[in-house]
């Protein structure tokens, strides 16, 4: 899409009011003094800094999350993580970061050009930011965002505390120095959007004051990067993600401004700013952690990103000795309860929606965000144990309490997702909107898709994220419809993409039945019903207790003869198999599950560069040849039903025989499945005038043993 589309599209997704705001605030920000250069608040010589810098080195009227007293202490009850971060700390250095789960780059020892990505060798201009459109620039921003958010300076600040080596102070001071001679407030890549400001002063606020009794911060020192906190303030607050776009940036931005008065009540309308961003956090927090406690943006990992950025103020102001906002305690606590829910025992955590590999405050070197990392932080803000540095640093001295187990099974209605357990497996359906507010920024057209794990390890899974502005047909390929486990009429997506965080048409779910102590669960979708001949998908998942095998029924109404494709993204650590109607799945030689189909004709791919379909991307800007296999209709006259049987299974051949669909207005399923040496009859009888209307046959021996 080009750019004058792309901003056709946008501004269709704004109200009346959003437009008119953002007419306003392009106006304002045209003559604001915070982003002129030549200003400064205060000059680095007056004599305002000599009273303010002793304040802060003594922590007089603050709280302190990074103190050397505590680091000694925590050395000690976690020495290998301590050593980690100290052993990353000498990496950077070096002038070696590493983002994204990828290798290193090295920049080398010297001083950093925080202009340049080393990997294009492209240079963004140092000009006014707004002048900056990077959705159009020639390179990829994100890994010079990354670095532009500094969120090293925490490791070097804990390596000196740790150490006691002034040599880590050093080299946080000196990178800071660099840092804020190159990037002047409001100019550059660094600068180009509020949400990376805010990010930034996480780290830059909390490393500070880790460094506060270095020898080599000076009060000049300490002058210029509180100056350059202080203009931060006004501009999180004028600059913030308001309407269509409040999403995870908001709250990223009000924790920004939150930990710069918080951190540094010296800085003019500290406590107005305080207040404010409290304010905007104890709201969003009720915006977007629902009140089941999934993320309102339809993606698991940006949940964790989200609550991290709720966590660090709370953090603060509970170290402080005052009171966190409530509906921000809350949020996290019924956010953390949906996240155990999803792992169970040991299961992985579903993949729904985008994971760029955001991590709000990075005070342990991990290189991609860790679900139960941002689990230990909120045990240990909530008062119970913390289980390890990060935690211990966030949560201060929590009790020995550990948190309460989680549900084995769950509709988390306002979230939209479904977790049914069978044993040792664990299989969810995706019953939610696309995704959060009216641009859906980080959902995926993956509605009524299904999860299957098994052992703790994914069989049928979301593909993942792939990449963002690097390489867009990848961007478009995997959150389209077609990678997913759901169900493609056409080819075509069900929700109509406008740009690459932007959808100008959603997908709208209508959960018709839920009930878990049957296993049963029905919804339905209109996206296709914006076709010239419309289609509505319903799709009914039935896992009944003491079964290996679930039973998936998609049923497609409406008009005309349409192509449709069932898909079934497999873990890139399966092989497949087709024998006949059944796809045979596979690691390491043996056997883990079988997908057998009725009606259509089967089909698999896997890694095809043309369709980019059969891939698995395991993190951000990765991705892998993984099989996606399921069955196709080419020419389907509505209405149209298609069965398919998923059977966690250690035989070699196929356990399910003899699989048909039949019936009018009930739609009835049979088939045999092998059990031990006899074929058990399984039948399931649908009523699709009557929600929930699903009756499950009596299992009985076929008398016929299998040989």
């Amino acid at each position: 899409m080009n750019r004058l589309g792309w901003y056709w599209s946008r501004v269709r997704a704004m109200s009346a009011p959003e437009l008119a705001w953002r007419v306003q605030r392009v106006i304002s920000e045209t003559a604001a003094p915070a982003l002129r250069h030549a200003q400064r608040t205060r000059d680095v010589d007056s004599s305002y800094w000599e009273g303010t810098f002793a304040g802060f080195r003594d922590a007089v009227g603050r709280p302190v999350l990074l103190d050397r007293a505590r680091a000694a202490d925590l050395a000690n009850r976690f020495p290998a993580e301590a050593a980690a971060v100290v052993a990353a700390a000498d990496e950077c250095r070096a002038g070696r970061f590493a983002f994204f789960g990828q290798e290193p780059v090295d920049l080398g020892p010297g001083p950093i050009d925080w202009q340049v990505d080393p990997r294009s060798g492209f240079r963004w201009p140092a000009v006014a930011a707004n002048r900056l459109d990077h959705r159009t620039a020639a390179a990829d921003p994100k890994w010079i965002w990354e670095l532009n958010r500094l969120q090293h300076l925490p490791w070097l600040a804990q390596a000196w505390l740790f150490t006691g080596d002034r040599a880590y102070a050093d080299a946080a001071l000196d990178q800071l120095d660099g840092w804020l001679e190159q990037n002047p407030v409001g100019h550059g890549i660094a600068w180009r959007g509020a949400f990376e400001v805010g990010v930034r002063a996480l780290s830059v606020t909390i490393a500070l004051q880790g460094l506060r009794d270095a020898p080599s911060l000076t009060r000049e020192r300490y002058a210029r990067a509180v100056s350059m906190l202080s203009r931060c303030a006004p501009l999180l607050w004028r600059q913030r993600s308001r309407f269509s776009s409040a999403n995870n940036h908001l709250v990223g931005e009000m924790a920004g401004l939150a930990a710069i008065a918080i951190l540094h009540p010296e800085i003019p309308g500290a406590r107005r700013w305080e207040a404010r961003a409290l304010g905007v956090l104890a709201r969003e927090a009720g915006r977007q952690i629902l009140p089941d406690g999934a993320g309102a943006e339809q993606s698991t990992v940006y949940q964790q990103f989200c609550s991290d950025l709720f966590l660090v103020p709370a953090a603060l102001v509970r170290l402080r000795g005052d009171q966190p906002p409530q509906p921000v305690l809350d949020g996290l606590q019924r956010g953390a309860r949906y996240l155990r829910a999803l792992l169970g025992d040991g299961d992985p955590l579903p993949r729904y929606g985008d994971d760029d590999g955001g991590i709000a405050l990075r005070l342990l070197p991990d290189q991609v965000p860790d679900v139960h990392r941002h689990l230990a932080a909120v045990s240990a803000l909530l008062g119970e144990a913390a289980a390890d540095l990060a935690a211990a640093w966030l949560g201060g001295s929590g009790g020995a309490a550990v948190p309460a187990p989680g549900e084995r099974e769950l509709y988390a209605a306002d979230g939209g997702l479904v977790v049914m357990r069978r044993e040792d497996r664990r299989i969810t359906v995706d019953t939610g909107p696309l995704g959060y507010l009216s641009i859906a920024a980080h959902g995926h057209a993956d509605a009524l898709s299904v999860t299957v794990t098994a052992g703790g390890r994914d069989l049928v899974g979301d593909p993942g994220t792939g990449s963002y502005y690097a390489e867009p047909a990848w961007r478009r390929a995997f959150r389209g419809t077609r990678a997913h486990a759901t169900v493609a009429v056409d080819d075509e997506d069900q929700s109509v993409p406008g740009g690459p965080f932007l959808w100008v048409r959603h997908a709208n779910t209508t959960v018709r039945s839920v009930d878990l102590e049957r296993g049963i669960v029905e919804a339905e979708h209109d996206g296709y019903t914006r076709l010239a001949e419309p289609v509505t998908h319903r799709r009914y998942v039935v896992a009944p207790r003491g079964q290996n095998s679930v039973l998936v029924v998609d049923l497609l109404t409406g008009e005309g003869e349409h192509r449709v494709r069932t898909a079934w993204p497999l873990h890139p650590e399966l092989d497949v198999r087709t024998a006949d109607d059944t796809h045979l799945v596979t690691r390491d030689g043996r056997p883990v599950l079988q997908i057998a189909s009725a009606v259509g004709t089967p089909w698999a791919v896997r890694g095809d560069e043309e369709t980019r379909l059969g891939w698995w991307s395991p993190r951000f800007e990765a991705w892998e040849p993984a099989w996606l296999v399921g069955t196709v209709l080419e020419a389907a006259r509505l209405p149209a039903v298609v069965v398919t049987v998923l059977t966690v299974s250690q035989l070699a051949d196929p356990v399910v025989e003899g699989l048909t669909v039949g019936g009018t207005d009930v739609i009835e399923v049979c088939w045999t499945e092998r059990e031990g040496d006899a074929r058990v009859a399984r039948s399931v009888a649908l009523d699709p005038a009557v929600p929930g209307a699903v009756t499950v046959g009596t299992p009985h021996d076929t008398a016929t043993r299998a040989h």
